[in-house]
């Protein structure tokens, strides 16, 4: 039982991370520290995706399901997750490099809203 409720645990960061590194540029309106934790997320998801990596909490998120019975999945996170909301079909490479620039388009947009308000206030 905790294996399984530890692997949830896993998953619910994992949403967590993947949430921030696509849109937490957001946060740094408020707080401009954030910045700081942002970047590397961000730079790690479009890593990721346009390698066609598997983020570590996946095989830990396997590894806890398996010890708790609940057996693993193939694939990664976003493929498991993400992508049955998202689309009907399996994740392919197309669109896994597409979830990539999409990643860096969203951010791309945010830090220049950023950057073209921060001079503005100046």
């Amino acid at each position: 039982m905790l294996y399984g409720i530890l692997s949830d645990i896993v998953v619910l960061i994992h949403l967590a991370f993947a949430f921030f590194a696509v849109l937490g540029a957001v946060l740094i309106i408020w707080r401009r520290w954030v910045v700081w934790l942002h970047l590397p997320a961000v730079l790690w998801a479009i890593w990721i995706e346009l390698t066609g990596g598997v983020c570590p909490l996946t095989p830990l998120e396997n590894w806890l399901r398996n010890r708790a019975g609940q057996g693993g999945y193939p694939g990664d996170f976003v493929q498991h997750y993400l992508m049955p909301m998202l689309y009907p079909v399996d994740l392919t490479r197309n669109i896994q490099i597409l979830l990539g620039l999409v990643v860096i388009f969203i951010n791309a947009a945010l830090y220049g809203y950023l950057y073209y308000h921060n001079r503005r206030r100046k």
